[in-house]
C-alpha cells in the first residue's frame, strides 16, 4: 500500500515456479536462459547498491539530530531573555504613568468632595429656609404655599437621611414633622369647624383655604386624608339615616327606589358645591356613592330580618331589579377604582359562554331554546363587559332569595300539571310522517322557562340559591319524564284487546293488524324525539349551570340523573315499537310451527306464514322510520333490538316443526331466505331512498339467519351413515349442545332407539374443548360472508329447480 509495485516479484503470494513457469513457458523459451539469468544478477546488484546506499546515509542521521535539538534549545533560551526584557520595560512604563496620574487623581477626589460639599450646604440652607417658612406659613393658614413647600422640604430631607446623627439635622427633622403632625390637627379642626358632625353643612360653602388644605394632607399622612373623607361622607349622609330610618314608611321594599333617587340628588348637589373643592385623584364622588351602598346594604338586611315574613316574590323581584339597575348606573358612572379599599370584592365573572343553550340573555323570556348542531360554526358573542359595583347592594337579597326559589318550585309544579291536562284534553299528537316524528311543545316550553329562571337568578346570586334552584330543575325534569312521556306512552295487555292465537290464525292473509294503531306508533316516536331532545337539553342546561355559578359550587351541579332518566324513556319507547312488531308476528310463526312439514309434497313460493311476517313489517317499519327520521340512531337501536329478539324466536319456533320431510325442508330453507332477505332489507324497506343498513345491524342478521339455514341444511342431510351425519352436524353448526342436536333428530322424525345411538355416537364424536375454553361451539363461530351465503343460495336455487 505504501509502494505500490507491478513487479510479480513484490507480490505478498509470490510461487518461484508459476514465475519461472511464466518465463519459460516451452522448451523453446529454455534457449534463453542465460540472457534471462543475466538480467536477474544485474536486478540483484543493483538493489545491493540501493541497500548500500540506504544504510550508509542512515549513518550520520543520530548526529544530525542531536545537533539540530541543540540549537533549537539555544534559540528558546534567547526567546526567553527577550520575553523577560519587554516585561521588565512593561513594568517601568506603568509605575511611570501611575507616578504621572496621580496628582491627577487627587484633584479628581477633591473637586468631587467638593461639589458634594457645596450640594450639601444648599440643601441645608434650603432645609432651615424652608422650615422656617413652613412653621410661618402654617401659622397663618397659608395652605396654598405650604402644599408645594412642605413637598420640597420632604424631597430635601431625605437626601440627609444619613446625616441623622448630627444633632442640628435631627433637630430640624423633628420641626419638619413636628410641622405635619400640627398640619395635620389644624386642617382637621377645619374641616370639623365648616362640616360640624352635628348640624347641616356651611351655608357659605368651600372655601379656597379649605381646597388648598386638600393639597396639603395629599403630602401628609394618608390617614389625615382618610379622616377627611370619612368625616366628610358620614356629615353628607347623615340626612340619609335620618330619612330611612327602620320606622319609616319609605324605608321598606316597595319604595327602594326613593333611596337611589336621593342619592343620584345628592351626587348632583355635591358636584355643583363641592366638586372642586376636593382633588380629582380623590375620587369623593365614587367615595359618596360606595359608601351609600355599604349603608343601604347594612339597612337594608336588618329591616328585611325584622319585617321576613312579610316578603313576598313580585316585591323582593321589585326590589332587586331596581338595585341591580342602580348597580348597573354606578358601573357606567365610575371605574370603581375605590373598591379595593373596601370591603365588597370584584365579582368572578364566568368565561364567555359557547354553549348554544342561550342565544341572547336579553331575550331569554322570548326567545325558544335550540340545539344547534355545531357550535364552532356560529360567532362567538364579544364577553360583556365587568360590573365592579355586582352585587355591592344586592348581596342583602341573598339570604331571602328562598322565597323565589320557593315560588318557582309552585310555578314548575303547576306548569307540569297543566301539561298532564293539555295532553289529556287534546290528545297525542296527529300522525305526521311527511316531517317526521314532532317533538312535544310542552318539553320546549319547560325549557324556555328554565332559560328564563336560570337567568333571573344568575342576576340574584351566583351562590347557594342556584345550588337550590338546580336542585328544583332536576325534581322537575324527573316528573316531567315520568308524568309526561312514561306516562304517557301506550299501555301493552295481555289478553291483546280480546285476540286470541287461534282467532289470529284463523284470519285471512292481510286481515292482520298490530297490536298499536297508527296513532299509538307515531305518539311513542314522538316521546322518543321528545325524550331526545331532552336528554341533549339538560346536557346543555347542566353545562350553562356550570357557567353560571361560582366556580367553587361547580362540582355540586350534576344533572347525570336526569340524562339517565330520559335515557331510560329512550330505551322503553324502543323496547315498546320492537315488542309491537314481535307481537304482530307471533301467530305466523306460530302458523308456521302447527303446519305438517311431513306432508308437503312439493317446493312452490314462500309460504302464507312468511307472507304475513313480510305484510307486518312493510305495516310497521315504515312509519317507525319516517317518525325517526330525525334520531337515525335510535332507528337503527330499534332495527337491531327487533333482529335480536325475532330471530331467536323464529328459531325456537323452527324447532318446533317436526317431523319435517325432505321437501318440508326445502320449503323452509326457501322461506328462511325470503326472511333473511327481507331482514337485511328492513331498514329501508318501502323507502323510496335506499340506504345501506348499518354494518352492525347486518352481520346480527346474516349471523342468526345463518344458523337457521344451517339447522335446516343438517335436517335434510341422510341420517346413514350416522357418522357422517354426526360429523356433518358438528361441520354446519358447531353446537355442541345434545339439547339442540335432539331438537334436530325430532325434526327428521327418528325413533327413540335410533336418537338413543345417535346421542352416544355424537357424543364420542364432539371436539375436545380448547383449554380454559368453554363449551359455547355455536357462538364461537364466525358468520359466513355475504358471498359464502350467496353461492350457498344460488346451489340451493338450482337444487329447487331440478327437484321442480
Amino acid at each position: 500500500q505504501v509502494f505500490p509495485s507491478q513487479d510479480p516479484l513484490d507480490r505478498a503470494d509470490f510461487n518461484a515456479v508459476e514465475y519461472i513457469n511464466a518465463l519459460f513457458p516451452t522448451e523453446q523459451s529454455l534457449a534463453n536462459i542465460d540472457e534471462v539469468v543475466n538480467k536477474i544478477r544485474l536486478k540483484i546488484r543493483r538493489l545491493d547498491d540501493n541497500i548500500r546506499t540506504v544504510v550508509r546515509g542512515q549513518t550520520n542521521v543520530g548526529q544530525d539530530g542531536r545537533q539540530a535539538l541543540e540549537e533549537a534549545q539555544k534559540a528558546i533560551q534567547q526567546l526567553f531573555g527577550k520575553i523577560k526584557d519587554i516585561k521588565d520595560k512593561a513594568e517601568k512604563s506603568e509605575q511611570m504613568v501611575k507616578e504621572i496620574t496621580r496628582d491627577i487623581k487627587q484633584l479628581d477626589h477633591a473637586k468631587r468632595h467638593l461639589t458634594t460639599s457645596i450640594t450639601t450646604l444648599n440643601h441645608l440652607h434650603m432645609l432651615a429656609g424652608g422650615v422656617d417658612s413652613l412653621e410661618a406659613m402654617t401659622r397663618r393658614r397659608q395652605y396654598g404655599e405650604v402644599a408645594n413647600l412642605l413637598q420640597g422640604v420632604v424631597n430635601v430631607l431625605e437626601h440627609f437621611n444619613k446625616y441623622m446623627g448630627i444633632p442640628q439635622i435631627r433637630q430640624l427633622s423633628e420641626r419638619v414633622k413636628a410641622a405635619q403632625n400640627e398640619l395635620g390637627q389644624q386642617i382637621l379642626a377645619d374641616f370639623e369647624e365648616a362640616f360640624p358632625s352635628q348640624g347641616t353643612k356651611r351655608t357659605g360653602g368651600p372655601s379656597n383655604v379649605l381646597r388648598d388644605a386638600c393639597l396639603v394632607a395629599n403630602v401628609l399622612d394618608p390617614r389625615i386624608k382618610q379622616e377627611i373623607i370619612k368625616k366628610f361622607i358620614k356629615q353628607h349622609l347623615s340626612e340619609y339615616l335620618v330619612l330611612f330610618q327602620e320606622n319609616q314608611d319609605v324605608a321598606w321594599l316597595d319604595k327602594i327606589d326613593r333611596r337611589y333617587a336621593w342619592i343620584k340628588r345628592q351626587l348632583v348637589d355635591y358636584e355643583e358645591k363641592y366638586g372642586r373643592m376636593f382633588p380629582q385623584e380623590w375620587c369623593m364622588t365614587e367615595r359618596i356613592a360606595v359608601e351609600f351602598c355599604h349603608v343601604t346594604r347594612a339597612e337594608l338586611s336588618k329591616i328585611m330580618r325584622t319585617r321576613a315574613k312579610e316578603i313576598e316574590v313580585k316585591l323582593l323581584l321589585f326590589a332587586i331589579q331596581r338595585t341591580t339597575n342602580f348597580e348597573g348606573f354606578l358601573a357606567k358612572r365610575f371605574s370603581g377604582c375605590t373598591l379595593a379599599d373596601g370591603t365588597v370584592k370584584k365579582p368572578e365573572v364566568p368565561p364567555p359562554s359557547t354553549n348554544p343553550f342561550l342565544e341572547d340573555e336579553t331575550g331569554a323570556e322570548t326567545d325558544e331554546i335550540v340545539i344547534e348542531k355545531s357550535d364552532t360554526d356560529k360567532p362567538k358573542k364579544p364577553k360583556v363587559p365587568d360590573n365592579p359595583f355586582h352585587g355591592i347592594v344586592s348581596k342583602c337579597f341573598e339570604p331571602h332569595l328562598y322565597v323565589y326559589i320557593e315560588s318557582q318550585d309552585k310555578n314548575l309544579g303547576e306548569l307540569i300539571d297543566r301539561f298532564v291536562a293539555d295532553f289529556k284534553a287534546q290528545g297525542p299528537p296527529k300522525p305526521n310522517v311527511d316531517e317526521g316524528g314532532a317533538v312535544l311543545p310542552s318539553c320546549a316550553d319547560l325549557f324556555v322557562y328554565y332559560k328564563k329562571c336560570m337567568v333571573q337568578c344568575s342576576q340574584l346570586s351566583t351562590g347557594e340559591p342556584m345550588i337550590a334552584l338546580t336542585t328544583i330543575f332536576q325534581k322537575y325534569l324527573r316528573e316531567y319524564a315520568w308524568k309526561i312521556l312514561s306516562g304517557n306512552l301506550p299501555k301493552t295487555t295481555s289478553s291483546s284487546g280480546g285476540l286470541t292465537i287461534t282467532s289470529l290464525l284463523k284470519e285471512k292473509e292481510g286481515s292482520e293488524v298490530a297490536k298499536f294503531t297508527l296513532e299509538e306508533l307515531c305518539l311513542i316516536c314522538s316521546i322518543l324525539s321528545t325524550a331526545e331532545y331532552c336528554l341533549a337539553t339538560t346536557q346543555q342546561l347542566e353545562e350553562k349551570l356550570k357557567e353560571k355559578v361560582d366556580a367553587s359550587l361547580v362540582e355540586r351541579i350534576n344533572l347525570t340523573g336526569e340524562m339517565d332518566t330520559f335515557s331510560i324513556v329512550i330505551s322503553n319507547s324502543i323496547q315498546l315499537l320492537v315488542q309491537d312488531l314481535d307481537a304482530a308476528c307471533d301467530p305466523a310463526l306460530t302458523a308456521m310451527s302447527k303446519m305438517q312439514w311431513q306432508n308437503v309434497e312439493h317446493v312452490g313460493d314462500q309460504s302464507p306464514y312468511v307472507t304475513s311476517v313480510i305484510l307486518h313489517i312493510k305495516q310497521n317499519v315504515p312509519i317507525i322510520r319516517d317518525n325517526l327520521a330525525s334520531t337515525r340512531k335510535y332507528f337503527t337501536q330499534f332495527c337491531i333490538k327487533f333482529a335480536n329478539s325475532f330471530i331467536p324466536k323464529f328459531i325456537n319456533h323452527l324447532f318446533k316443526c317436526k317431523p319435517i320431510s325432505m321437501v318440508g325442508a326445502e320449503q323452509l330453507l326457501l322461506d328462511t331466505h325470503s326472511l333473511k332477505m327481507v331482514l337485511l332489507d328492513l331498514p329501508s324497506i318501502g323507502s323510496q331512498v335506499v340506504r345501506k343498513a348499518p354494518a352492525s345491524y347486518t352481520k346480527i342478521v346474516v349471523k342468526g339467519m345463518t344458523r337457521a339455514e344451517m339447522i335446516l341444511k343438517v335436517v335434510m342431510a341422510p341420517h346413514e351413515p350416522p357418522v357422517v351425519f354426526v360429523d356433518n352436524y358438528i361441520k354446519l353448526l358447531g353446537d355442541c349442545s345434545t339439547d339442540t342436536f335432539q331438537k334436530i333428530l325430532d325434526m327428521k322424525g327418528l325413533k327413540r332407539s335410533e336418537q338413543s345411538s345417535m346421542l352416544d355416537l355424537f357424543r364420542l364424536r364432539l371436539p375436545a374443548p380448547p383449554p380454559g375454553g368453554d363449551n359455547t361451539g355455536s357462538l364461537s363461530l364466525s358468520a359466513p360472508t355475504p358471498e359464502q351465503e350467496s353461492s350457498r343460495i344460488r346451489k340451493l336455487e338450482k337444487l329447487i329447480k331440478k327437484r321442480l
